[in-house]
């Protein structure tokens, strides 16, 4: 059904607005290249935004020193929203290449041909317009000669009645009168023709021109500028469409950030947080009250409260509570052995290939880390074994590819590193095994925080920051009782005696408990030590002997490597001195022969104390 508004067009109802028709198009032309600024610009600032983001995500990435800290969720959170918004960047790159491609591309073309075609209509309509105005001069020059004409032919009818009325005119001049009229009646009547067939042609050419040939340069300009209209809708479309195809990926985008939101886990965080700075070691216990009315020395009380109140901060040299080392301090930890000069020593800051000098927790990580290492390394090999034996084969069934020998030595060579590999990783699965086994053994016989008495006073395992409880009765007693013994005698304190409440430790990583094989004097020359402790016979050694706090099996055969530390054999028995503080290690001291004492892997025994 045809609407009043279809029946409407430019033709019939703006026949004579030819100007403003022409104006209008230029307008709507030149709006159309406006609307195709305005997508370029939006697509640019599409890449610039994508660029910054790609920016903003690199700037941010994690750096290699701070790997360590993307263990936690929020830190691991936060990486995968830096992928998704990068992603999301892709995206906004996606919809500029799109713009530039489907909108901006096809928008400049139209607009050249939009302009080219109203061109060529515009000079159509001269052309009508200049024929039409060419015969409506040659009319007004056809009717100018018919009214002229006209008015000669009366004059000469006028001049002609005159002359046959004038009796006193001779017949000739009548005759000349006469024939006068005739010739401008011809003239006339000649005149009145060309201007009826003048005005005859004009009139079929303007009424061609405008019923037919103007209003079909109205129409065809009409349909150009509905063109641009209607082309300017589907741009907008398309531009719509080309957003809202990335937004299913956009979506994913913004879904992957809120599941990167769900991984984080504030619990998770804390106990990784806890994993990574736990010490192991117990708030300090009360302090003693001193009688000083029944004769002590006060000093002790002073010395308790000054180590109390600095074992629970960093002290100078990178130490903490115990003396244990902080992480800061570790890169430093090889010259602390070296003041010792010994071989020992060296040995435990490269490390020992089990691993042995490690707490059982640090030793089965790494351990697991290596097994790892190592079964990544087989495959490989393996996987390039597999790969040089089919290609022998190729050679042996066709000679012409190449020859078999040529693989023989890389094949020997791959077979050799394969072997290799293969008695490292059961050698080290078999560290892992007995690292595993030693923890578990550790945990069966893990024993509560109760109080003991220790050399007649009240004593509480792993009390972490009672320093001066410690010091005075455990550690600083049972050092002195594997150290030189004459130190104590003569109240010195040499370099390399432990003096705990400087922070030293005395586990064997340390290097400041000694055994048989440790350096009891001043100079770390071995040539100044006989290799004997102190006379079991001793006043002085039997003094400062500390009395058993238990006794002790060992579990497995430990070979001691480092200072401090003494071997024993598998289910041989020991006096329980001083439980492990801490570090993985336990001092313990034989039962028969030179009373000898040292340190041995916690995980390495199981201990049962004295009833009290």
């Amino acid at each position: 059904m045809t609407t009043a508004t279809d029946s409407m067009n430019w033709g019939t109802e703006l026949w004579d607005q030819y100007d403003n028709l022409s104006a209008h198009t230029l307008k709507g032309i030149d709006f159309l290249e406006k609307y195709g600024h305005f997508v370029k610009d939006r697509a640019t600032i599409e890449y610039e935004y994508a660029a910054k983001l790609r920016r903003l995500v690199k700037t941010y990435q994690p750096k290699k020193k701070d790997e360590e800290d993307y263990q936690f969720t929020s830190c691991k959170a936060f990486k995968i929203l830096m992928n998704e918004i990068n992603d999301l960047a892709g995206q906004h790159e996606v919809v500029a290449e799109n713009l530039q491609a489907n909108v901006i591309k096809e928008l400049n073309a139209l607009v050249k041909d939009i302009r080219e075609e109203r061109k060529k209509q515009l000079q159509e309509g001269n052309r009508l317009t200049q024929t039409l105005q060419t015969q409506l001069e040659n009319l007004q020059r056809s009717k100018k000669a018919y009214d002229k004409a006209f008015r000669d032919n009366e004059k000469a009818l006028e001049n002609f009645q005159k002359a046959d009325a004038d009796l006193h005119l001779s017949r000739a001049e009548v005759e000349k009168q006469r024939a006068n009229l005739a010739y401008k009646t011809q003239v006339c009547d000649t005149a009145k023709n060309e201007y009826a067939m003048q005005l005859q042609r004009t009139n079929e050419l303007q009424r061609q021109h405008f019923r037919s040939g103007l209003p079909e340069v109205f129409r065809q300009l009409q349909e150009l500028d509905e063109k641009r209209i209607k082309n300017i809708k589907n741009f907008i479309r398309s531009s719509v469409d080309i957003e809202r195809n990335v937004f299913p990926i956009i979506n994913k985008c913004l879904d992957g950030i809120l599941k990167a939101a769900d991984v984080i886990n504030e619990k998770e965080d804390t106990m990784l947080v806890i994993e990574r700075y736990k010490s192991g070691f117990l708030p300090p216990d009360d302090i003693p009250f001193e009688d000083l009315s029944k004769g002590c020395s006060d000093s002790g009380s002073a010395n308790n409260i000054n180590n109390i109140q600095i074992s629970g901060k960093l002290k100078e040299g990178g130490y903490t509570v115990k003396g244990t080392i902080t992480g800061k301090a570790m890169k430093k930890r090889a010259g602390i052995f070296h003041i010792f000069g010994s071989r020992g020593n060296a040995a435990i800051a490269d490390g020992k290939e089990d691993l042995s000098d490690l707490p059982p927790n640090q030793r089965r990580k790494k351990l697991m880390q290596k097994v790892e290492e190592l079964k990544s390394k087989v495959a490989q090999e393996t996987a390039a074994k597999d790969g040089l034996m089919k290609m022998k084969g190729v050679y042996e069934a066709n000679p012409a590819l190449g020859d078999p020998m040529t693989i023989e030595g890389q094949l020997n060579e791959c077979s050799h590193r394969l072997d290799k590999l293969q008695g490292e990783l059961k050698r080290y699965q078999g560290y892992l095994e007995d690292a595993i086994k030693g923890i578990q053994s550790g945990q069966n016989n893990s024993l509560t925080n109760s109080p003991r008495m220790v050399n007649g006073s009240r004593h509480h395992r792993n009390s972490g920051g009672s320093a001066a409880e410690e010091e005075s009765l455990s550690r600083s007693a049972s050092d002195s009782s594997v150290t030189n013994p004459t130190i104590n005698h003569n109240k010195q304190s040499a370099p390399g005696t432990p003096q705990l409440n400087h922070g030293c430790s005395n586990s064997p990583e340390s290097g400041l408990g000694t055994s048989h094989t440790s350096l009891p004097g001043v100079d770390s020359d071995p040539d100044q030590y006989d290799g004997h402790t102190a006379d079991p016979e001793s006043e002085y050694y039997e003094a400062d002997l500390l009395a058993p706090m238990g006794v002790c099996k060992a579990l497995y055969p430990f070979e001691a490597t480092s200072e401090g530390s003494i071997p024993m054999a598998q289910d041989e028995e020991l006096h329980l001195i001083e439980e492990d503080q801490g570090d993985g290690w336990t001092r313990v001291r034989r039962m028969h022969g030179e009373l000898e004492e040292g340190f041995v892997p916690t995980s390495y025994i199981e201990t049962t104390l004295f009833d009290k």
